[in-house]
């Protein structure tokens, strides 16, 4: 991504914005980068605040360059940030549940069809 954002011109509410601009995801696309996250999407386009198509500002590909050089480095604040989401995702523990039927499952007067036996065991 860091390729494309800094050779390709990178627009925020849009992914392209037919005259050349794309957005950093589709950049990074182009450049290699093999991932699809809507979520960044969504999240680029909030922080730059974009309610139509538009070049980002300068002051908008810095703080998205910066962010993802520290997210490059292993010993900031930011990698561990990201290290420590990703092991929460890992060891979610889950209560264990238990079932407890409300009432007695209703009886049909009528006889089983041939092989609902079978379905059900």
């Amino acid at each position: 991504m860091l390729d494309g954002i800094r050779t390709n011109p990178i627009v925020c509410g849009a992914y392209t914005d037919g005259m050349g601009g794309i957005c950093p995801m589709l950049a990074a696309h182009r450049h290699g980068g093999r991932v699809t996250l809507l979520a960044f999407a969504r999240s680029w386009d909030a922080f730059t605040n974009a309610k139509h198509p538009r070049r980002a500002t300068a002051r908008e590909l810095r703080v998205l360059e910066h962010l993802l050089v520290a997210s490059l480095e292993e010993h900031s604040e930011f990698a561990r940030a990201i290290a420590e989401y990703q092991a929460s995702k890992t060891r979610r523990a889950f209560p264990d549940f238990r079932v407890k039927r409300v009432s007695a499952p209703r009886r049909s007067d009528r006889p089983a069809a041939a092989g609902a036996a079978a379905r059900t065991a």
